[in-house]
C-alpha cells in the first residue's frame, strides 16, 4: 500500500508541478509541493493519522532528530520529506522518508543522501541505544519502511528513482515527467 501511495503522489506531482520544476524553483519548494500529494494520497488510500512534513527535524520531546552513521558517530538529520505519525502512532510510527536533489547539485550531496536513506529505512538493531520495537520511541531515527531518493534533470525533462528498503538500495529506475 505504501508504494501504491508513494506512486500516485508522485504521479500527480509530475503533472501538476512540471511548470514549476522547469522554472528552476527550490527544491524546498518542490518537497513542500509533493508533500501535499502525498498526504492527500495515504488518506485517500485510508492511512490516517498520518502527516507529509518536509524539513521535519524533530523527535519525542521537541529533541532534534539524529541518526547513527557507518561510524556509529551522532549525526544530526533533516530528511526532505517524511510520511510519519509524529510519535502518535507507535507500532508503524515512520512510514515513508524522501530525499530529493536536482541533477546539478555536488555528487557529495547526493550520495550523503542516500547514505541517509539507507540508515533511515534500517529496521533497527535492537538495542537501547538504536531500538524500534513499536512500543518505545528509539533514541536515533530509524525503521522508515521505505526510503526514495529522486534526482530531477529539468534540462531533460527526466528524473532518478532509487527505493530503499532494510537499509539497502532495492531498484533504480529513470523516467520521463
Amino acid at each position: 500500500m505504501l508504494e501504491q501511495v508513494f506512486s500516485e503522489s508522485l504521479e500527480q506531482f509530475f503533472s501538476r508541478e512540471t511548470s514549476n520544476i522547469l522554472s528552476g524553483v527550490a527544491e524546498r519548494n518542490l518537497c513542500g509541493r509533493l508533500a501535499m500529494y502525498l498526504e492527500a494520497s495515504a488518506l485517500s488510500n485510508n492511512i490516517e493519522g498520518y502527516y507529509a512534513d518536509p524539513e521535519y527535524n524533530r523527535k519525542q520531546g521537541g529533541q532534534v532528530k539524529t541518526i547513527l552513521d557507518d561510524e556509529m558517530e551522532i549525526v544530526t538529520i533533516n530528511c526532505d520529506l517524511i510520511l510519519h505519525s509524529r510519535g502518535e502512532i507507535m507500532p508503524r510510527d515512520n512510514l515513508i522518508a524522501i530525499e530529493m536533489k536536482k541533477s546539478e547539485r555536488p555528487e557529495s550531496e547526493k550520495v550523503s543522501d542516500r547514505a541517509r536513506l539507507r540508515t533511515m529505512t534500517k529496521p533497527g538493531y535492537g538495542n537501547e541505544v538504536y531500538s524500534y520495537d513499536g512500543e518505545t520511541h528509539p533514541e536515533h531515527v530509524c525503521g522508515y519502511e521505505l526510503g526514495y531518493f529522486i534526482e530531477i534533470d529539468k534540462d531533460s525533462q527526466t528524473y532518478i528513482l532509487q527505493k530503499f528498503s532494510s537499509g539497502e538500495l532495492i531498484s533504480t529506475d529513470s523516467y520521463r515527467f
